[in-house]
């Protein structure tokens, strides 16, 4: 019923829809804040100042999706997850968050893949660029032959290239970047480094003095 109400608000102008979704499930919308065309239903919902969520995105499964003021998600994401709940799945899990938190000026662009079965959290000024990544915070156990989940982290002034994977566990350093097409799938900590290949690994140091890692808005002209 919720995602019926959900899709059937989304014919609704824009005011009217933003009451009837903080009414109805007492989402956090803030009046400067936007959601296009898009289907979107988490368990909580938190849009800070003028964030916004563009047409073709479906957010469902998750419990919590947190846009921090000016953080923005583009068109055509799909971002899912395994909500907490009684199931066998993820039982022994007891910490297991499944959200994505989007820190201010932050910026996912388009038709990427995020799997929020534990936490996604991209940090300030940061950027899911380009096309058609993926972040995986759940596989198979092996050795234990069940479900298993690990957060992942983005850092702050960090960007992603197009095309990338990030596996559970894996953490991108602030003021860092991954290459196009990189698979990262382990916590690395140095940061002004630019990362890359199959697996990644540090490739060179980035300047300090670089206008990306000092930028005052998030978007980039």
């Amino acid at each position: 019923m919720k995602k019926f109400l959900v899709l059937l608000s989304a014919l609704l102008p824009w005011k009217l829809r933003r009451a009837f979704l903080e009414k109805q499930f007492r989402y956090q919308i803030h009046p400067t804040s936007y959601i296009g065309f898009a289907c979107i239903f988490p368990t909580r919902l938190i849009m800070e100042e003028g964030s916004r969520i563009d047409h073709l995105t479906i957010c469902k499964n998750i419990d919590l999706l947190h846009l921090e003021a000016h953080a923005s998600i583009g068109r055509g994401n799909w971002i899912t997850g395994f909500p907490l709940g009684p199931s066998a799945h993820f039982a022994a899990e007891t910490d297991r968050r499944p959200e994505l938190i989007l820190g201010e000026h932050s910026a996912i662009t388009h038709r990427h893949f995020i799997d929020c079965t534990n936490s996604v959290t991209i940090g300030k000024f940061s950027t899911l660029a380009g096309f058609q990544s993926q972040i995986m915070t759940h596989s198979i156990d092996i050795e234990r032959n069940c479900q298993a989940s690990v957060p992942v982290r983005i850092g702050n002034y960090s960007f992603v290239g197009t095309n990338c994977v990030l596996l559970g566990g894996s953490v991108l350093p602030d003021f860092s970047v991954l290459g196009a097409k990189s698979l990262l799938n382990k916590s690395f900590t140095d940061s002004y480094q630019l990362y890359g290949g199959v697996p990644a690994e540090p490739i060179k140091k980035l300047s300090p003095d670089s206008k990306y890692f000092h930028r005052s808005q998030g978007y980039v002209i």
